[in-house]
């Protein structure tokens, strides 16, 4: 496995398991699988409804915690000091452990400033060992970057082939905060899947395209963190570090990215009020 470290010293896996609609009944069967094919970096939320399920695979894995990464996210119905505050013990218990390794604010909806204060105070108790954002735009992630007391350690945002990130990338690492992808294969959209150039790129290599998107976004500096029920799916993405893109391969694939999301817009007053039928 490749590390990151984050703006505080600690390091994280660059290459994790996700378990974004995974369904709470199958999620322990699926990181006890993740976790035998060798990921130990394991990304789930409080949104998920299925951190009890990684909590218990993990217990049941027989290794020790210290081995795992494990990120969860506070969820915008817990937004606001005493709220976060509570979720956050709640996540504790339910992923049966001490301590979370990174604690992200899910969106940037409701009181995220009181929210990050709840969790600058479970870092300074050891209850979380790095703290960061989900979701922030450019604009939402400089305001809390610059009103923060601890610096977001992470930015988790929709990051793929077809959106690059490449001015939010700049900012971030302009600031010291790892950008870490979801959606790295943008739910096959955009017949993500047959996209010819990353074929032909992966052809070379004996590669999927899966992998070879995957090994672009990880040679950009990106952390990952794929999700898959399927054991033989969890293996070929693990299966990227074998290889190694050249610079013109590289530019080849940055020329895919469009700017732009293939899901939706924080920017879109329709998206906003769907988020706040969530809450």
């Amino acid at each position: 496995m490749e590390y990151v470290t984050l703006n505080n010293g600690v390091k994280m896996p660059k290459l994790g398991y996700g378990v974004y609609q995974t369904p709470p009944e199958e999620t322990e069967r699926c990181v006890l699988d993740a976790i035998e094919v060798g990921y130990r970096s394991i990304d789930t939320a409080q949104a998920y409804g299925n951190e009890e399920g990684v909590g218990n695979a993990i217990a049941k894995s027989g290794l020790p915690r210290e081995e795992f990464f494990i990120t969860t996210k506070v969820w915008i119905s817990n937004a606001g000091y005493e709220k976060a505050k509570a979720s956050i013990e709640e996540s504790l218990k339910k992923l049966q452990t001490d301590y979370i390794d990174l604690l992200l604010i899910h969106q940037p909806f409701g009181d995220y400033y009181g929210t990050y204060r709840a969790m600058e105070e479970a870092y300074d108790e050891g209850k979380v060992r790095a703290i960061g954002v989900s979701n922030f735009y450019p604009d939402r992630y400089l305001d809390i970057f610059h009103f923060s007391r601890i610096k977001p350690a992470v930015n988790q945002v929709e990051t793929h082939v077809f959106q690059q990130q490449k001015v939010a990338k700049e900012y971030m690492k302009k600031n010291g905060t790892q950008i870490m992808s979801w959606g790295p294969f943008a739910e096959g959209k955009n017949d993500y899947f047959n996209n010819p150039v990353l074929k032909k790129i992966g052809e070379k290599y004996g590669k999927s395209v899966a992998q070879t998107a995957l090994r672009f976004l990880l040679q950009s500096d990106v952390v990952l963190i794929p999700k898959s029920t399927h054991r033989n799916r969890m293996e070929e993405n693990f299966n990227i570090f074998d290889f190694t893109l050249t610079d013109e391969e590289m530019k080849e694939i940055e020329a895919l990215d469009t700017g732009n999301s293939l899901f939706f817009s924080h920017y879109d007053p329709a998206t906003v009020e769907w988020f706040m039928t969530l809450v």
